[in-house]
This record gives structure tokens, C-alpha cells and sequence, in this order.
């Protein structure tokens, strides 16, 4: 099994035509992922490399194809209109991989996509993918392999990172989802980690977090009062300088809050193994799935 896709995901690619959209639409498709349709307003009726139907709109698209989620590849000054529209139409997973949205969009687009039962993940994060399964976003799928250790991460590139140095050892992966950076994201460290409680193909999760906010803590306290699982943890930008933004808008550091030694030390008091890099996080994982 694994989290948020399945067999019966039917997808959605919003901005199909587009540079970034058409070629990972083909990565998708070349993994595995069902993509049924695409989106791009002005050109429905056009066949994306002769087997994608394009369409004019989500709804079009959901009604005539069935899908059921959507990945959205388009400029930041229409995400949110996008998220919108997805979430009317009915899809049930909305992924936005799109980078620069406003917070003041989000602000809107959160509690719509809420009101209407979808899942969000996203905005500006890598996606999600599940080995040997299928994959919404960007993530490399050659470096995957399927097996038991979940992975959560705000950071895309340590999401590729960790998942590497896995595959290299021999340690399979559940799901790997990439949730972003952003201030105000769709799914959170804790949505994450109670799925994967919940999913008997995960054995373990590695929790890769970053400077600023508190969503860290919040996911600690959630590991310590609801988890069974082991859970092990990496923190990125140690030594990042306070007040100064470290690649993802939601990643600065606020005073004495949201630095790494604080939530490092989190993690700790919640029975959860921190690793110093990210490569060390192969050998907490390794020991506790011998347990």
C-alpha cells in the first residue's frame, strides 16, 4: 500500500502544454502514473504526445476522463485559481508543485480545497511518489525502490537526498512525499505521519525539517502522544544566521524561534532520532527496522 495514491489515481495535469508541465507529464506517464487528461485553457481538443486529451478546463477534463487528482504546473499568478478550480471540479488530491504564490492566495485557497473534502499538497514542493506505483510532481523516480520507510520532507532536495542514500543501502521506501516550504502549506508534517500510522506497508518514517515555524514541534508531540511507528528526524539549516530567509520563504528564523538546536532538541524529547546529516539518517533507520 502507501499514502494519497494508489492504483485508482487518476490523473490531471494542469499546464500541460506548458515547458515544466509537458515534460513531467512525460516523466509521469514514463513511471507508471496513470495521467489521463491535461489542462490548458485555449487548446482543449489537442492529444498531448497522441494519447493525453487536452481540455479547456478541470471540469471538462474530470467529467469526460473520470480523474480524480490534478497536478498543477502553471505561474505563480494563477495557482491559486488553479487549486480553485480543481478542487470545484472534484478532484479529491490537488498537488501544486508551482513555486511564488502569494501567501495572501492561500490564505483563500486553504480553506476552499478544506471545504470541499480535497487534500492538498503544495504549494512550491516537489510532489509526492510511491514506488513502483506512481508519482504526481517532479521527483526523480529512478533513484526509488519500494519498501517499508516513509519519508516526509519541506525540503525537495533533501527529499531526493534521503530517498538516494536509501535506495543505496538497500532501504526501500512506502511513500515519499515532498510537503514545501511555504508558510501556509496544504498537508503538514502531522497529516503525513498519521497516514503513515495508518498505512501496514510503512515500517518507519524519516522526518526531514527545516528552520522556521513551529510545524517541527507540533509533528514531535504528535510522534510521542500517537505513533507506534519509529520515527527518526533531520533538521536542515544548522547554521543558518537568524533573520535571514534560507531558500524557502517559510524557513527563517523569528527571534529564538523556529532555529534548528530548538527543534533538534524536540525531536529528542519526544523519543525521536536526530541525525547530524542526512546520510546518517540510513543507519538510525537501519537499526530500528531490526528491531
Amino acid at each position: 500500500m502507501s499514502i494519497f495514491i494508489d492504483d485508482s489515481t487518476r490523473l490531471v495535469v494542469q499546464g500541460i502544454t506548458g515547458r515544466d508541465g509537458s515534460f513531467h507529464a512525460r516523466q509521469m506517464i514514463e513511471y507508471g502514473t496513470r495521467v489521463v487528461a491535461g489542462v490548458t485553457p485555449g487548446k482543449g481538443g489537442q492529444v498531448f504526445d497522441d494519447t493525453v486529451p487536452v481540455f479547456d478546463t478541470v471540469a471538462e477534463a474530470v467529467a469526460e476522463t473520470g480523474a480524480n487528482a490534478s497536478v498543477i504546473y502553471v505561474p505563480a499568478a494563477f495557482a491559486s485559481s488553479a487549486i480553485f478550480e480543481a478542487a470545484d471540479a472534484g478532484a479529491r488530491l490537488i498537488v501544486c508543485i508551482t513555486e511564488g504564490v502569494p501567501v495572501a492566495d492561500m490564505m483563500t485557497a486553504l480553506p476552499y480545497v478544506r471545504e470541499k473534502g480535497a487534500r492538498l499538497i503544495g504549494p512550491n514542493c516537489p510532489g509526492l511518489i510511491a514506488p513502483g506505483i506512481g508519482k504526481i510532481g517532479i521527483l526523480p523516480g529512478q533513484i526509488v525502490t519500494p519498501g517499508p520507510v516513509g519519508i516526509v520532507s519541506r525540503s525537495g532536495t533533501l527529499t531526493y537526498e534521503v530517498i538516494f542514500q536509501l535506495t543505496r543501502h538497500g532501504i526501500g521506501q512506502s511513500t515519499c512525499v515532498g510537503i514545501g516550504g511555504d508558510p501556509l502549506i496544504g498537508t503538514d508534517f502531522v497529516d503525513c505521519l498519521q497516514a503513515f500510522e495508518q498505512d501496514p506497508a510503512t515500517s518507519a518514517v524519516a522526518m526531514i525539517g527545516e528552520i522556521g515555524g513551529t510545524d517541527e514541534q507540533v509533528a514531535a508531540e504528535f510522534v510521542r502522544d500517537q505513533m507506534s511507528k519509529p520515527v527518526v528526524g533531520f533538521i536542515a539549516g544548522q547554521t543558518a544566521p537568524p533573520g535571514r530567509r534560507m531558500g524557502h520563504a517559510g524557513a527563517i528564523i523569528s527571534g529564538s524561534e523556529g532555529t534548528a538546536a530548538e527543534k533538534m532538541a524536540a525531536f529528542r524529547d519526544c523519543g525521536i532520532a536526530v541525525a547530524e546529516r542526512p546520510a546518517d539518517l540510513v543507519g538510525l533507520i537501519e537499526a530500528r527496522l531490526q528491531r
